[in-house]
């Protein structure tokens, strides 16, 4: 489409992994089971949650959400790159783009405060056990998703719309395997100094502080657990905070790394090895880390199956 002397494209090519022709097939092999295993991970937890009346508790309906955002954050993009690696011409066109990034920064950021929502939760469980069903009410539980959903929703759309009214007539090629943020705006030939000042300072709010909120409740919770202690008190906190953390370290690592702390000597190849990191791997160990190691989702599990032979 051509305005004036401008060329303004209404598709993008991905230029997706830089993975050898030979390796293509072998890739998308573990890609599709990484995205199969992240599916049937979360797609258990959601089932068994609901199912299970032992498991209807302020934690587990966390769970339940942040297991229904992963799945979602990584089908956002996961099914658009294994089509493309299956793809002669691996394109995206305008609105799809726009859409998958809306959609991206929406589920994304969903998970951010799920986080921070979980860890709250850890943390009156643990600190104040006495005073947890006063404080971890279910409307409190569902006033904290309900306010995670709205304020994500406002986020994403309000980067989509500064994304939709700029230009970009030079290149149309994005040097990753989805239509990111930051690789988008490196293309476009209009100013796109609102949009880096606007992802600077929300970034703050949705990444930045949710992350500290996290570290200082599992601070607290190490605190707490160390005032009075027992091997194996210590040694269950610091297994189950250590894999928390290590997941958590791992999402908003590699995302505030990548939008917020830019370095010039960043290359395509590592700023979309850390995109698979955040987008593929933390939504697929997410499963493992938080539930099906759990002793209860191990006993749900259990349940729901005896249940079901004894109907048949």
């Amino acid at each position: 489409m051509t305005e004036g002397n401008q060329t303004v494209f209404s598709w993008f090519l991905l230029l997706g992994l830089p993975i050898p022709p030979e390796h293509q097939h072998l890739f998308y092999a573990l890609f599709l089971a990484m995205y199969l295993t992240t599916v049937l991970g979360n797609f258990i937890i959601i089932i068994l949650i609901h199912l299970d009346s032992h498991l209807h508790t302020p934690m587990y309906s966390l769970l339940s959400n942040l297991s229904f955002s992963d799945l979602c954050f990584s089908s956002v993009t996961m099914p658009k790159l294994l089509q493309n690696m299956q793809s002669q011409v691996p394109s995206i066109p305008y609105a799809g783009c726009l859409a998958q990034m809306y959609f991206f920064l929406l589920f994304g950021d969903l998970e951010s405060f799920l986080l921070v929502a979980m860890a709250y939760d850890r943390y009156v469980a643990i600190c104040f056990p006495l005073h947890y069903t006063s404080i971890m009410s279910p409307k409190l539980c569902v006033s904290l998703v309900v306010l995670s959903w709205v304020l994500t929703t406002f986020h994403a759309m309000l980067h989509t719309l500064l994304m939709a009214r700029l230009s970009f007539c030079e290149d149309n090629v994005i040097p990753h395997f989805f239509c990111d943020m930051s690789a988008l705006l490196k293309l476009s030939c209009s100013d796109t100094h609102v949009n880096e000042l606007v992802i600077f300072i929300t970034g703050g709010i949705i990444l930045v502080i949710p992350f500290v909120l996290i570290i200082v409740s599992y601070a607290r919770i190490v605190a707490s657990i160390l005032k009075a202690p027992s091997a194996r008190g210590i040694r269950k906190a610091f297994s189950t905070c250590g894999s928390h953390l290590s997941v958590v370290s791992l999402f908003y690592g590699t995302v505030i790394g990548l939008y917020l702390c830019p370095s010039a000597n960043n290359s395509t190849v590592k700023e979309t090895v850390m995109g698979m990191m955040y987008t593929v791997v933390t939504p697929m160990l997410n499963p493992f880390i938080y539930s099906l190691r759990n002793r209860d989702m191990k006993g749900a599990l259990v349940r729901v199956f005896c249940k079901k032979k004894m109907m048949v």
